[in-house]
């Protein structure tokens, strides 16, 4: 997938101070959550950290479920199991849209 491939939500292109201002975290906050492995920003040719809209909206999620007390544990194991959950909706798709064009086309896998 390219750049230009990506929706506007997920290029990476605001700089660090802005996410803070965006979020009312501080950066420190921001870089912590990056150590957790709870968001991926993309470093610049000079290693500035790049975020997108949808690492903004997932920092704002994450703020919230810590002033409600969960632990970045917690946080890290839910989101991968969302994350699995879709990639499996995803696969399921895939492969109904293969059967239905499998049946339309009477094509059979051999």
């Amino acid at each position: 997938m390219t750049v230009e491939d990506l929706s506007y939500k997920d290029k990476k292109v605001i700089s660090i101070g802005i996410v803070s201002e965006l979020t009312g975290l501080s950066v420190r906050q921001i870089r912590y959550y990056e150590e957790r492995k709870l968001i991926y920003p993309q470093r610049s040719s000079r290693g500035t950290r790049k975020y997108s809209f949808t690492d903004v909206e997932r920092l704002m999620d994450i703020a919230n479920k810590r002033e409600d007390g969960v632990q970045t544990a917690e946080i890290l194991k839910d989101m991968r199991k969302k994350e699995q959950s879709l990639k499996n909706d995803q696969q399921l798709r895939k492969k109904m849209l293969e059967g239905q064009l499998n049946a339309h086309f009477k094509y059979r896998n051999r």
